[in-house]
């Protein structure tokens, strides 16, 4: 098995939809195209031999890297420094608008700041995850690869009469092509990486690129602009807002959950799932944090998606589906990619996503959840929007009260997951709220029965006597970190004694140094083998518990030092291993969503109390 550099070692750039990630040698390793959840075209992260790269980097000497963003914005800096030099790798691709499009262009440009440096450039695409072979076709002007169902065009940038990177060494190897040239004090150089490109392959004037990247940067920063947060931790939830923004499928407003697929939750294991796909949840959760920001337009774009999954689900007489494509496209069949030996061996490689067909009863609180919290903003459904939630809210009266598969999408078999019929009363109350505040119809009085008899299923059957906790399901004692949420939902007060008592045994069982696990470690109630890390969402979720708690101090720290877990580029995947690397699939949604939601919050706390 070849070298694998870590998760965390990567930054994201893209497009608003596709991204790359590209570790700190300058290599990308997962590049999808023209979608997030399109086959990949450079996919080394799952497999080094066969899945593809596109490297640029220094050669024949010894180098440290590190990489930062430019500020304000995610075009990406990677700084190779060594005895003979410095140099620099700029990564961005320019926003491919709100019109789904098979064009897309990732721009590389490399530059020596100190001494001289030779680099390398070495593209070898691998199509459809490795299984489709492509042709190779080396132009004066160029170099395109075609597969079977997409194309690309390697673009040189031309400085003066020659392209660099054309001027010196030009290999054709195993279906790829690598590039050398040697740069002086001030030189630079690059290359236009671009899918369906529209014409032959040609040269890059440096002044076109230049454009390219200004255009970029000003798109960013204007965008950024419209934050409206102040507080202690800026840097960080501006990072997690553009982080978020990457992630975020501009044709349809999709959120999804992260852009990679395999990435093992436990090295070797077998939870290795595919997260290019827009969750209810996520686009739900995703409303209150970037609301609570400024960003009303992305929170509308995410409400426009969840509607449209809601009113199909009303057309097809069908319960909401987990998760969808970016494109509201209901088929995500999961299949193993039995040829790729997996990150660090860490097999199956699952692409598609058999938990999509899962019931998981909370989505619906979490979708009438951020209903209500738009509404709060003046964001109003419509009221064809308005008859399509009535219907939704109809039928989980009809359908709460049965076993589920839950928030964690176990494999296990179906319980009675104390989560699911949390937000199944999260579901009831706001759409309660939403009808008496508007003066909507509605079958009220058959709500308000539902959600009382959920509260008291809850409190009589979700809470664990011999525990003295409120635990994962009726018919366990496992204590879930998802209950960690029941305060900040308004389920039960902060100062409730079963609620100190929940909270007391989380601290003792799931917490390790600020760090928050799902669920005991040891018990494995997915249904799958081996354990996992701490998951990052529960830990911001902790911190949230233990502010509205009145414990403030213990709070802060908290937060502070899993501020020190992101990579140095302010990332977090889904989870961090107890080494502390990052695990999982990277960069997470879930987490980067619950570090603004948790620093606003944490933020107004403190404030008060000052």
């Amino acid at each position: 098995m070849e070298r694998y550099p870590p998760v965390e070692a990567h930054g994201l750039i893209g497009d608003l939809q596709t991204s790359a990630l590209i570790t700190r040698d300058g290599t990308i390793d997962w590049f999808c195209a023209p979608r997030f959840d399109s086959p990949s075209v450079f996919g080394g992260l799952l497999d080094r031999r066969k899945g593809g790269h596109f490297q640029a980097s220094p050669c024949g000497i010894d180098y440290v890297s590190k990489q930062l963003y430019l500020p304000g914005t995610p075009i990406l800096i990677t700084r190779f420094l060594s005895a003979d030099g410095v140099g620099e790798l700029i990564d961005f691709m320019p926003v491919a608008g709100e019109r789904a499009t098979e064009h897309h262009r990732l721009v590389r440009m490399l530059r020596v700041v100190r001494g001289s440096m030779r680099f390398r450039i070495d593209c070898r695409p691998r199509f459809n995850y490795g299984r489709d072979p492509h042709q190779l076709e080396v132009h004066p002007d160029g170099t395109v690869f075609r597969s079977p169902t997409l194309s690309l065009t390697l673009n040189p940038v031309r400085y003066g009469d020659r392209p660099r990177l054309r001027d010196e060494e030009i290999h054709r190897e195993q279906d790829g092509i690598c590039m050398t040239a040697t740069f002086q004090e001030g030189e630079a150089g690059g290359v236009v990486l671009e899918t369906a490109a529209p014409t032959p392959p040609r040269p890059y004037a440096p002044m076109e690129v230049r454009e390219l990247l200004e255009e970029t940067r000003d798109f960013w920063r204007r965008w950024l602009a419209r934050s409206q947060y102040s507080g202690r931790w800026r840097e960080m939830v501006e990072r997690s807002a553009m982080t978020l923004k990457l992630m975020t499928y501009a044709p349809t407003g999709a959120l999804i959950a992260a852009p990679t697929a395999g990435l093992p939750e436990q090295l070797g294991g077998e939870r290795n799932w595919d997260y290019r796909y827009t969750w209810v949840r996520d686009a739900s959760f995703s409303v209150h944090a970037l609301l609570s920001l400024g960003f009303t337009d992305e929170a509308n774009g995410y409400l426009g998606w969840l509607n449209d999954r809601i009113r199909q689900a009303r057309q097809d007489e069908s319960p909401l589906q987990v998760m969808y494509r970016v494109d509201g496209s209901p088929d995500l069949t999961e299949e193993v990619l039995d040829h790729l030996e997996g990150y660090r061996g860490s097999a199956p490689v699952r692409i598609g996503n058999g938990a999509a067909r899962q019931l998981q009863l909370d989505i619906y609180g979490e979708a009438l959840n951020a209903v209500h919290l738009a509404g709060d903003r003046g964001l109003h459904s419509s009221h064809q929007e308005w008859q399509h939630i009535v219907h939704l809210v109809d039928w989980l009266c009809a359908n709460w009260d049965q076993p589920e598969d839950g928030i964690w999408e176990t494999r296990a078999g179906r319980q009675d997951f104390t989560y699911g019929r949390l937000m199944s009363w999260v579901a009831f109350d706001r759409a309660i709220r939403l009808a008496e505040r508007l003066g909507r119809p509605g079958d009220v009085t058959r709500w308000r029965n539902a959600r009382n008899a959920a509260y008291e299923q809850i409190m009589t059957r979700g809470f664990h006597p011999g525990r003295g906790a409120f635990v994962q399901h009726y018919a366990s004692d496992v204590l879930d970190a998802s209950l960690l949420a029941m305060p900040s939902l308004g389920f039960i007060a902060p100062t409730d004694p079963m609620w100190r008592s929940t909270l007391r045994a989380m601290d003792a069982e799931l917490v390790s140094d600020s760090l928050v696990y799902r669920y005991d470690p040891g018990a494995s109630p997915d249904g799958l083998a081996g354990n996992e890390g701490t998951f990052s969402m529960c830990t911001f979720w902790y911190v949230e518990a233990l502010a509205q708690s009145g414990r403030l101090d213990d709070a802060r720290l908290t937060f502070e030092k899993m501020l020190t877990y992101s990579n140095q580029l302010g990332l977090y995947s889904e989870e961090i291993a107890p080494s502390g690397e990052q695990i999982g699939n990277f960069p997470q949604a879930f987490s980067h969503l619950s570090l603004i939601s948790t620093a606003t919050h944490l933020d107004r706390l403190l404030e008060g109390r000052a």
